[in-house]
């Protein structure tokens, strides 16, 4: 079906080239820069930080859609500034002169006269001397009237897109909406830790406080973990490092969690430069890829991040939105989120999250039970329990069965915050008494972690050494799986395995790393293949290096079913406590849980 366009024809049928009338152009930029309610209460929140506002107030009905009124304590607007405010690019923000110095967050002066456009604006400000007001609707502006206001500024928009209905046909319900709305408060509001902010619902009349922030005080860090714990909760606080890092003129501050307080997605993802919320690619892919070896690919860490820097060096003026960047060195931004993110992970030593315990503990708890008269003890079971408890129990030879082992053994204590191991249970899990607790370790889990350190620390310092097989193992695979290996081989080599052709689709394995010990090659190739598989083309060398090493450490570590002596155990939890990372696996799972006594009192109902 062909789409016929109109066309304004002059005499001689050639069509004519108009210039249009300003409502017109309004509507037009309006699409760009109001997409949805909360598109605009972005613009607007953004002009209040701009002011200096250090307490912004937003009242929504309706999801946006019949009223947006943002009250601010910022510097406000003269009368004579009013109607200047609702013209196009008309703005305090720059002179124009450089558009790639810009320190605000408004600079296009789009964002009234668009508004103005769609929906019925009124704004009331007061700078100084007595308070003004103007109304816009549909861009037809009123004449400028006295008003009531003690400072600040307060923008009203009421019935967005009245007059572009067509536009309401898209709007998602109130309540979708209503979401999005506080959505972008919550990332300003993460962005700007010392502005107090408070989002009302005042649908039928009665103001419902959504999410209040009050101003956070200390300096940036302080003030910036308060914020986080008020908007995402003390979880992330409490399981986040601090990030504070600088390297060619780029300096990286802000919050990451560690990689067992991973999410199943990432929502929990916050990212800023030099204080503006953006959606990068570039940007959130460093983000991944710094937490490349601690999470599987089907988890996301969680991150509050801002990159400062000069306004010079990033261009902020790609979409009237405002959430594209671009970087004019963006490998430098990309190397400075990365190697910040891994060094604040591994100065985490062995920690792990604290809600892994509190899952724990969730799972342990059992559901309440109803005592029925025969679930009592019995009156010999009684009997048996005060003879225990009798001070002449001591000597009885029961006694004997319930004394404590008498050889000396670990003691836990605050320069093992493992513990000392006490049992191995099932042959996979290790219990370890510390000097608060108790500690779970999943012998294969932390040992694979272990190994996988082990490499790439030889891999950086000498190169991983490699053992010439007697005999080469053949190994027979598909000719696209032969090729992929033979291609990889030189970055195979590097980490000590050295394969060759060997007829058809065959593959001949010459060497194997040392550090493995006797592997089985033909699994471990399989292994490798599907991390290459995964990995594609578009990872790094020193990625895909690294996920061969973490594929390769899974064949080399104690396996579960494996019966440990208890010098074992305790030298496993020693190598634990003075190895990086190793509170989660190669794929992000904890590799132990913790549980105070006081946890493990309240199980038992005694807290």
């Amino acid at each position: 079906m062909t789409l016929h366009t109109p066309k304004i024809t002059g005499v001689s049928g050639r069509p004519v080239i108009r210039q249009l009338d300003e409502a017109a152009i309004n509507r037009i930029a309006a699409g760009e820069v109001v997409e949805r309610p909360a598109s605009a209460v972005k613009e607007l929140v953004e002009n209040a930080l701009d002011a200096g506002a250090g307490r912004i107030t937003v009242d929504i009905a309706d999801g946006g859609k019949t009223l947006i009124r943002v009250t601010d304590d910022g510097c406000g607007m003269t009368a004579d500034d009013l109607p200047l405010a609702l013209s196009r690019h008309a703005t305090s923000k720059i002179d124009g002169s450089d558009l790639l110095d810009i320190r605000s967050f408004g600079f296009r002066g789009e964002a009234l006269p668009s508004l103005g456009s769609v929906g019925r604006l009124t704004i009331t400000s007061r700078a100084e001397g007595e308070a003004a007001q103007i109304t816009c609707e549909a861009s037809r502006l009123s004449p400028v009237r006295p008003a009531a206001l003690t400072r600040g500024t307060v923008v009203e928009l009421r019935d967005l897109f009245f007059a572009t209905p067509a536009r309401l046909k898209f709007l998602r319900s109130d309540r979708a909406e209503m979401q999005a709305v506080t959505e972008v408060i919550r990332r300003l509001a993460m962005a700007e830790p010392q502005v107090g902010f408070t989002l009302r619902d005042v649908s039928g009349g009665e103001a419902r406080t959504l999410f209040r922030a009050d101003p956070a005080s200390g300096d940036l860090f302080d003030a910036l973990h308060a914020r986080l714990a008020s908007v995402l909760g003390r979880d992330f606080t409490d399981n986040a490092l601090r990030v504070d890092a600088e390297r060619d003129g780029l300096r990286l501050q802000g919050y990451a969690a560690l990689p067992t307080y991973s999410r199943g997605s990432s929502a929990q993802q916050y990212l800023f430069v030099n204080g503006r919320p953006v959606l990068d690619r570039m940007l959130y892919g460093a983000l991944r890829a710094a937490y490349f070896d601690v999470l599987s690919r089907d988890r996301h860490p969680a991150a509050v991040l801002n990159l400062i820097a000069d306004p010079q060096r990033v261009d902020v003026n790609v979409h009237p939105a405002k959430a594209e960047v671009r970087f004019r060195e963006p490998d430098a931004a990309r190397s400075l989120i990365i190697t910040a993110l891994k060094s604040a992970l591994t100065g985490a030593g062995h920690r792990a999250s604290s809600t892994v315990g509190a899952a724990t503990l969730d799972a342990f708890r059992p559901e309440p039970a109803r005592v029925y008269q025969m679930d009592r003890p019995s009156q010999p079971s009684l009997a048996r329990a005060y003879d225990f408890q009798s001070p002449g129990f001591a000597e009885t030879p029961m006694a004997a069965a319930f004394a404590p082992p008498r050889e000396e053994e670990p003691q836990a204590n605050e320069e093992h915050p493992l513990g000392a191991a006490r049992a191995q249970l099932h042959e996979n899990w290790i219990v370890a008494q510390t000097a608060t607790g108790i500690v779970i370790v999943d012998q294969h889990a932390a040992h694979e972690r272990l190994v996988y350190e082990r490499l790439k620390r030889q891999q950086a310092e000498t190169g991983i050494r490699a053992q010439a097989l007697l005999i080469p193992e053949i190994v027979d695979l598909s000719p696209t799986d032969a090729a992929r290996l033979l291609d990889a081989a030189p970055a195979l080599a590097e980490v000590g395995l050295a394969l060759e052709p060997f007829g058809g689709s065959a593959v001949a394995i010459r060497e194997t790393p040392a550090i493995l010990g006797q592997v089985n090659g033909e699994a471990l190739l399989r292994d490798i293949l599907d991390e290459l598989a995964d990995s594609g083309d578009s990872q790094l060398v020193r990625a895909k290096i690294d996920a061969i090493l973490s594929r390769m450490a899974c064949h080399g570590s104690i396996r579960s079913g494996r019966q440990m002596r208890p010098e074992e155990m305790n030298a496993l939890l020693r190598e634990m406590e003075a190895t990086p990372l190793s509170g989660q696996c190669n794929h992000g799972r904890p590799t132990y849980v913790e549980l105070s006594l006081h946890d493990i009192e309240r199980l038992f109902g005694r807290r």
